[in-house]
C-alpha cells in the first residue's frame, strides 16, 4: 500500500486508474501492508481520503495474517499484545483472549507509543515461557519528521533481553503472501506482486513463487535494488506504467 498506491497520505499518480482497471476487468487483487496499527476499516477510510475506493475485504494486513497464523497454531489461545487496535481486533476476531497472566504468546506489533512498561512486561513473559511472535520485521517506519522505530527494532530489544528470537509473520515471510493468495482464491503461477521494497515485498513475492514488479515510488531505488542478490521481474517508476497493461504487465518491459 504505502509507496505503491499512496505516499504520506497522498495518492500516487495512476493508482486510482490502475484499481479501476482491475475492477473493470474483474481481476482479483489484494492490498497488503506490514503495518499492524489499523484495522481494514480504518485503512479503507484512509484510502478513501486519498481518492482510492478499496473494500475492506481487499485489504490484508500483517495483523490479520498473524491472527490467522495463531488460530491455526493454537486455536482459542491467549496472548499478551503490544500493539494497537488493528492487532487486538484481529486476535479477538479469531477467538483469542488478551491477558497479562501466563499467556500462550507475546505478540508484538506496531504502535506509535511504545511503552517501556509494556516492553518490560513482554520481556518477563517471554523469559517465563511465552512464545514470541512479531507481526513484521520492519525496523523503522515513516513519519513527517523522519524515521520512527518500528516492530523490528523493538523485537530486537526484546530478543537481546531474553535470548529468544521472535517468529515474524509479515513480509518477507512468504506465509503472509500465501495467506493473501488464499483470500482471493489465486495461485502463485498467475499472480503478480507489486511492491516498493526489495527486502520485504520483492523477497516475499519471490519466495512465494510470484512474479514481481518493483516500483521506485517508495523505499527502494534502482541503485539499492542492484545491491541485492535477487532481482524483481521488472522495475518501473510507479504503478502508472502498469495502467493499460494489467493483463500483460511485462509486454512493455525493456529487454
Amino acid at each position: 500500500m504505502d509507496g505503491v498506491l499512496v505516499r504520506e497520505e497522498h495518492l500516487i499518480p495512476g493508482a486510482d486508474t490502475l484499481i479501476a482497471e482491475l475492477r473493470e476487468q474483474g481481476t482479483p487483487f489484494m492490498v497488503l501492508t506490514n503495518n499492524s496499527i489499523y484495522t481494514p476499516r480504518d485503512l479503507r477510510a484512509r484510502l478513501l481520503n486519498t481518492g482510492l475506493d478499496i473494500p475492506e475485504e481487499s485489504i490484508w494486513t500483517s495483523a490479520l495474517a498473524t491472527a490467522q497464523f495463531l488460530q491455526t497454531q493454537r486455536p482459542g489461545g491467549s496472548a499478551y499484545v503490544v500493539g494497537e487496535s488493528g492487532l487486538t481486533t484481529a486476535l479477538h476476531n479469531v477467538g483469542y483472549v488478551m491477558t497479562e497472566r501466563d499467556p500462550d504468546y507475546v505478540v508484538l506489533g506496531e504502535t506509535r507509543t511504545y511503552s517501556f512498561e509494556a516492553i518490560t512486561r513482554a520481556i518477563r513473559l517471554v523469559r517465563g515461557g511465552a512464545r514470541f511472535i512479531a507481526t513484521n520485521p520492519d525496523e523503522t517506519g515513516p513519519s513527517a519528521e523522519g524515521p520512527l522505530p518500528a516492530t523490528g527494532a523493538v523485537a530486537a530489544l526484546i530478543e537481546k533481553a531474553t535470548g529468544r528470537r521472535p517468529y515474524f509473520v509479515g513480509k518477507p515471510n512468504p506465509l503472509m503472501m500465501r495467506s493473501a493468495l488464499r483470500r482471493i482464491g489465486a495461485h502463485s503461477e498467475n499472480t503478480l506482486m507489486v511492491g516498493d521494497r526489495m527486502d520485504t515485498d520483492v523477497l516475499s513475492g519471490l519466495e512465494a513463487g510470484l512474479q514481481t514488479v518493483l516500483v521506485l515510488s517508495g523505499i527502494s531505488d534502482r541503485d539499492t535494488a542492484d545491491h541485492f542478490p535477487y532481482r524483481p521481474t521488472r522495475v518501473i517508476g510507479s504503478v502508472e506504467e502498469l495502467v493499460g497493461h494489467t493483463q500483460d504487465p511485462f509486454q512493455t518491459a525493456e529487454g
